[in-house]
């Protein structure tokens, strides 16, 4: 399995490729249209995009994409803020329409060419945020990063939720590679060892 980390450009998440086999490849969260032509410079061809939640920053080449033949996922209480309420319009960034092609629920298990990604539901960000367990990493959203948590105080955050959802992440047997929506990539162990954010 091999990880592309695309960086944002201006204010936009972190975007992912994950592929197997080189040619097809699993897009999580992608924030720009230009995230097409980052695959296509790499000779893959995204054929899935999955949402670890639905805020603007997280979506904005879905469109690209699904006019590409990809199908876009999430989860299935994330589906409306996807949709309707991702704070597109709110924040001078507005969303290009695009179709949500398949919901998932938490525990469940996605297989796409060779790849399995096990969804963690993690509410906290918004109602319907999740983690992705593939292999050895975690693709956390804007749920858990680098010696922080993703903020609460938007529409269908929850504070207590967020609690929940990093101890669920934290108690993961093992360590992980941490792949986050915004900032430096890290390691569950050491956000073990450094989790103030949650005194």
């Amino acid at each position: 399995m091999t990880i592309y980390k695309i960086l944002p450009i201006g204010f936009a998440a972190n975007s992912y490729l994950v592929t197997a086999d080189g040619k097809t490849a699993v897009a999580i969260d992608p924030a720009r249209p230009r995230i097409l032509e980052e695959a296509q410079k790499r000779g893959l061809t995204v054929t899935h995009v999955l949402l670890t939640h639905g805020h603007f920053d997280h979506i904005g080449g879905c469109a690209a994409l699904q006019r590409a033949g990809a199908k876009v996922g999430c989860l299935e209480e994330e589906r409306e803020t996807a949709l309707f309420h991702n704070l597109g319009q709110e924040f001078g960034a507005p969303v290009p329409p695009f179709q949500i092609d398949f919901t998932f629920k938490n525990a469940q298990t996605l297989s796409v060419f060779g790849i399995k990604f096990r969804v963690i539901a993690t509410p906290g960000h918004t109602a319907g945020s999740c983690t992705f367990q593939v292999e050895n990493a975690l693709f956390t959203g804007d749920t858990l990063f680098a010696g922080d948590h993703g903020r609460t105080d938007l529409p269908t955050g929850s504070e207590r939720a967020m609690r929940q959802s990093l101890k669920t992440l934290l108690n993961l047997e093992g360590d992980y590679l941490v792949y986050a929506g915004h900032g430096e990539d890290t390691t569950l162990q050491r956000e073990r060892e450094n989790a103030d954010f949650l005194m």
